[in-house]
């Protein structure tokens, strides 16, 4: 292979950072520059907009999460990493609050319940969901391109 064709062979990848306090208040700040780099990141696919809308409701409920329950007795930031290469976009999440345990979340049962939606959401919207307990907490989402 020459330097050329392995050159062509490495897939360039991009990250967006964002970083805001975890406020409910810049939570629209954080869904809009979400929809941003989806659209930088699949721009001409008849499935674009779906695929938007479906990270866009996934990170809004993660970020709800760490404003409500990681910093329900502290204040801290709510950090993002966008990144996406020509397979998937993966955002993950930093916060230093509390920290959960995932499998603690009861699984949605198909009838109005309190809590529990944002993590069942998160999950049907996208490819993969993994946290881990910090500090800083992380929460990782991926979803494949269309």
């Amino acid at each position: 292979m020459s330097g050329l064709e392995s050159a062509a062979a490495v897939v360039k990848s991009r990250c967006v950072s964002l970083s805001v306090p975890g406020e409910i208040q810049f939570r629209g700040l954080v869904t809009r520059t979400v929809a941003s780099v989806c659209k930088l990141a699949c721009p001409e696919n008849p499935q674009a907009e779906t695929f938007r809308d479906e990270v866009v409701s996934a990170v809004g409920e993660a970020f709800n999460n760490a404003v409500f329950h990681a910093y329900r007795s502290v204040s801290g930031d709510v950090s993002l990493a966008i990144t996406y290469d020509d397979q998937a976009l993966s955002v993950d999440l930093l916060d230093t609050g509390s920290t959960f345990d995932p499998d603690d979340v009861p699984a949605f049962s198909g009838q109005p319940q309190e809590s529990g939606m944002g993590l069942f959401i998160i999950r049907c919207f996208t490819d993969s969901v993994e946290y881990c307990a910090g500090p800083p907490n992380r929460l990782r989402i991926v979803k494949r391109f269309p």
